[in-house]
């Protein structure tokens, strides 16, 4: 895939909500490109509009003005079922909870996703038994999200993301839930995810941990864009 490709792209994405009689503009004519390989932190205080732009893009939230693209398919072309087939083959999500289903195995919990795609069984078990392994995990394969600790919960969410491998993976304050070592670690990975996959991952964070091992911090205020910097850029 050329890293020129444009994987997410707003224009005048706006996000509105009622509180009352209130209006709440949580997005405002955000305008964002993001190309293929990208690791990108949206960053900014509680209520910046960082979580509701990443929901937007991942299609768990629909704009009230403006569009967003994935892959370039405009999302708001789409009906919910094809809304839902998008998010299950081209995005992959890690939620700041979670989100694993507590009945089943950390194995279980990784296949699930491939299962929906209909993946036959024999090839989701041994992708998710490969991908837990490559994670340091995989001697954990048997147990359940209960038995795990935080980093080991975490890990186990991130391997389901990743292994269909998605077009995009959308990580919602993934090292919320974490301590120090074990958001070290998660970063390594999510690091590692970028580079050697060249997978596209886009973080909302108020971590400056994870900004740090972002190649690309894109700071939001009041629901704008109020800066957009790389790696070693000044400001």
């Amino acid at each position: 895939m050329s890293r020129d490709e444009v994987i997410v792209q707003t224009a005048k994405l706006g996000r509105s909500y009622r509180d009352g009689s209130n209006t709440i503009e949580a997005l405002c004519d955000v305008d964002l490109t993001v190309r293929s390989g990208e690791f990108v932190s949206l960053a900014g205080p509680s209520g910046s509009g960082k979580s509701t732009l990443l929901n937007c893009i991942g299609g768990l939230d629909q704009p009230s003005s403006g569009s967003v693209s994935v892959g370039g398919v405009n999302l708001g072309d789409l009906n919910s079922s094809d809304l839902a087939d998008l998010r299950l083959s081209r995005i992959g999500f890690v939620f700041q909870a979670f989100n694993l289903i507590p009945v089943l195995s950390a194995l279980e919990n990784v296949e699930f996703i491939m299962q929906l795609q209909g993946i036959h069984a024999e090839e989701r078990h041994t992708r998710a038994e490969a991908m837990l392994e490559a994670l340091g995990i995989g001697e954990l394969a048997t147990r359940r999200p209960g038995e795990l600790s935080g980093g080991q919960q975490q890990r186990v969410a991130v391997a389901r993301a990743i292994v269909s491998r998605p077009l995009l993976l959308l990580a919602d304050e993934p090292s919320a839930n974490l301590d120090s070592a074990a958001t070290a670690d998660l970063l390594n990975l999510l690091q590692q995810i970028n580079t050697e996959q060249g997978m596209t991952i886009i973080t909302a964070t108020h971590d400056p941990a994870v900004m740090a091992f972002s190649r690309r911090r894109i700071q939001l205020k009041d629901g704008k864009i109020v800066s957009d910097t790389q790696a070693g850029d000044q400001g």
